[in-house]
């Protein structure tokens, strides 16, 4: 399996999900093929709760990492589940259109690019 696969696998046991019991796991590799990981963190006040993509990014960047060529997901679901509205907006704007990977965990797998998600992203270049 792919070692990226294989992180976000990991990180997904780590989320903290104690209403949804959603649990999902991220990884990251950067463009020195180094992996960045992230879990969903649940809060009473949903608001307030970050998915698994967007800690996994945020880590990395508060670190000093800037670029990063490959995303994967891990759920615990049939269909493969993509990022949300909000993970894709950070994902495109941290990582551009880079390969992104899904995964459950029956070892079901799906590759795509971000641009098939986010086909008209909205970004720097219109500031």
């Amino acid at each position: 399996m792919d070692p990226l696969l294989e992180a976000a696998l990991r990180a997904r046991e780590n989320a903290h999900a104690p209403f949804s019991h959603f649990k999902v796991g991220a990884a990251l590799e950067d463009s020195t093929g180094r992996i960045h990981t992230g879990c969903n963190i649940e809060n009473a006040s949903y608001g307030l709760t970050l998915c698994a993509e967007r800690v996994a990014v945020f880590k990395a960047v508060s670190e000093g990492v800037r670029g990063f060529r490959r995303v994967a997901v891990a759920a615990d679901t049939e269909t493969l589940t993509p990022p949300c509205g909000a993970c894709r907006q950070i994902l495109w704007e941290f990582c551009g259109d880079a390969e992104l990977l899904l995964t459950n965990l029956k070892g079901k797998t799906e590759t795509l690019r971000l641009k098939d998600l986010l086909p008209r992203p909205f970004d720097a270049s219109f500031l």
